[in-house]
Parts: C-alpha cells; structure tokens; sequence
C-alpha cells in the first residue's frame, strides 16, 4: 500500500486580496525544493491576522487534494481555482483525508514532525478569493476542513515526502468527529471532558471544552 504523499508545498505573503484589497495571506504558491518548516510555520509563510491565523497549533495547513472533484462538482464555475494549494493550504495531501484520521496524530513528513491539533474553520476570506459568498458555509456543511497541524520537530518538507503516522494518542477520536463537532457544537459532556484533557487537540479547543462543561455546571 501507497503511503499519503505531498503533492507540493504552497508558502504565501500577505498580499490585497479581493475588490477592497483586504490583507491575505491565502493566496500561496508551489516552492521548489525542501522548505524548512518551523515551530510558527514554513519559511516564507505569513499571515495578515494573527488574532485567527497563524500561531504554534495552526502553524501547517494540510488539505487532501481528493477533495477537489467535490468542490468542482459542486461549484464548476470556480474549477480552474480548486487545485491543489487552491484553499489557502500549505501541504495539498494526496492518499488520506479527514477520515483516515484521529485528533492528534503524529505524522512524519520529510524530517518534520507534526501534529494534526485541529480542524479550518473558514472565514470570509475564503469568500474573498473565489468571489462566492457561499464557499465558507459549504466547507462547514461538508466537513471538508483539512486539518492544522503543530510542528513537533522542525525540519524540511518537499513535494513527494510520504505522510507517515508516528503515534496516534486519540485512536478512539477521530477527526471527522472533532470536526462535526466544532461545526454543530453538540458535543456531549463525556466528549467534552476528553477533550479538555486531550493530548494532541488544539490549545484553543481545550480551553472550549473546558468552558462547555463550566456551562454545564
């Protein structure tokens, strides 16, 4: 069996981006060669909000290229912007999606070691880039997030490294679930008290589940 694999590695600065110039970094370009990636991200990676974007647990944004004949299926019009590194992602992944996932795992890529804490959660510059206001609102819908990860190990990364799984500390969590459940938000209390001590996920996500079950006294 074929091991999931790079397919390029996208970097972009922070650019105009949509009628009224709004600063983005979403729009990345394919880099050549091994790219060293750091605890903060790729070298020549930037991002224009960092109250949203960017930090240690967004600092790769991985996307499985197979979720692009969806796309173009249903937006046909857009076709020619859904290929890889079309969504703002920095690693397009051919051979794994969301579903061969659980929160947490650790995957070796090039001599990176990474971790994949947290599920996109799109805002309007998704809108931006493609000039549809629908597109934020039908990745929620079809769960087709991609997945952040942290870096555990810098290192280099190149078009063609396999994805290999290291470690998988949540094997009975898996990412779909992460994923429906940031999109929904009806996560039951059990679920919420896994995932405000769960090693892997996201500080971010952490903090929420601890709050969620605050609520719920």
């Amino acid at each position: 069996m074929n091991h999931p694999s790079v397919v390029a590695v996208h970097v972009g600065r922070v650019a105009p981006l949509g009628p009224d110039g709004v600063p983005s970094g979403f729009v990345k370009h394919a880099t050549p060669g091994r790219v060293e990636v750091r605890p903060l991200g790729f070298a020549g990676d930037t991002q224009a909000d960092l109250s949203v974007h960017g930090g240690p647990d967004k600092a790769v944004y991985a996307y499985a290229v197979g979720h692009y004949a969806d796309w173009i299926a249903e937006f046909p019009q857009h076709a020619e912007l859904f290929v890889p590194g079309g969504v703002g992602e920095n690693l397009p992944v051919a051979g794994m999606d969301e579903a061969d996932m659980c929160v947490g795992d650790v995957h070796a890529i090039g001599t990176a070691l990474l971790q994949a804490c947290q599920p996109r959660q799109p805002c309007f510059k998704f809108a931006l880039r493609f000039g549809n206001s629908r597109l934020p609102k039908a990745m929620v819908k079809s769960g087709r997030s991609g997945w952040y990860y942290r870096v555990l190990r810098p290192g280099t990364i190149a078009a063609g490294d396999a994805v290999s799984l290291v470690e998988r500390p949540n094997s009975d969590f898996p990412f779909t679930r992460l994923v429906a459940l940031i999109s929904r938000g009806d996560a039951t209390r059990e679920e919420l008290e896994r995932m405000a001590a769960m090693p892997g996920l996201s500080a971010q996500w952490r903090e929420a589940a601890r709050q969620g079950l605050l609520r719920l006294g």
